[in-house]
């Protein structure tokens, strides 16, 4: 179901950026001050998926930047927060964070939560992989696994990582036969994360669904290959870069992970 229509989608950018301009927000400047002014203008928005799109949305165009993060295994991490430039992961933890507060004095918590397990601030404790990214998302109750028909068992090496022990990574993926059958179980806010077949790499992308009325299925993600954040035809992206497999979580209301009723 797609949350928003083109007129809508309109007026939330207008909102976005008015909202951006009264906090005295420049568009593509580093740090939480884009961002905070985007939390403001989507905090009427009622669920975190429809503030995954709005959010999301209005960060279309935003330049691809890899190798953002700083520390190694050698080198203290450093808590960096951006908003000039993404790469596939860091858009979708900064639109997942910005989607989960309600003010902006809140992000920075809800970001490190989802970068780094038990938020700590440590090279040996950032989700390096995104099968941990998934693992510790699904079990902090940020997001859930969703699992189609046909769903099957991976188990795979991990050994891509410099610095880190090699290790197997056990989760279930949908082939991609089962998410173009059962598209009309996605939506808007999902995040998929694509699977690599590359010995010792469990995926090679990630980005958010974005579910349309007339059940087309948008990818939204930073895109190395066009240089920003795009919106592209996922089943057109999923043949073209011959994906075999994918997972997908789907993103939680904070009141339910805290157990509100």
């Amino acid at each position: 179901m797609r949350l928003a229509t083109p007129n809508r989608r309109h007026f939330l950018a207008i909102l976005a950026g008015a909202a951006a301009a009264a906090a005295g927000v420049r568009p593509g400047l580093a740090g939480e001050m884009r961002i905070a002014g985007l939390i403001a203008a989507a905090d009427a928005l009622p669920t975190v998926a429809q503030r995954i799109d709005f959010i999301s949305q209005a960060l279309l165009g935003t330049p691809y930047r890899g190798f953002t993060l700083i520390g190694g295994p050698q080198k203290a991490e450093q808590f960096v927060i951006r908003d000039d430039g993404f790469d596939c992961v860091t858009f979708c933890e900064t639109v997942l964070a910005a989607a989960r507060v309600g003010r902006a004095g809140d992000f920075d918590g809800a970001l490190r939560r989802i970068r780094y397990r038990e938020g700590s601030v440590e090279w040996r404790e950032r989700n390096h992989y995104f099968s941990d990214w998934s693992e510790f998302n699904i079990a902090n109750g940020i997001c859930r696994a969703v699992v189609l028909p046909g769903g099957t068992p991976i188990d795979k090496a991990l050994t891509y990582e410099r610095g880190l022990e090699p290790r197997r990574a056990l989760f279930t993926a949908i082939p991609r036969a089962s998410l173009a059958t059962y598209r009309d179980r996605l939506m808007t806010g999902d995040i998929i994360g694509f699977l690599s077949e590359r010995p010792g790499l469990d995926y090679f992308h990630t980005g958010f669904v974005v579910a349309q009325r007339d059940g087309r299925l948008v990818l939204r993600h930073a895109a190395k290959s066009r240089r920003r954040v795009v919106d592209e035809d996922l089943l057109r992206f999923v043949v073209r870069n011959r994906v075999k497999r994918v997972t997908l979580l789907r993103p939680q209301e904070p009141w339910v992970e805290s157990g509100v009723v």
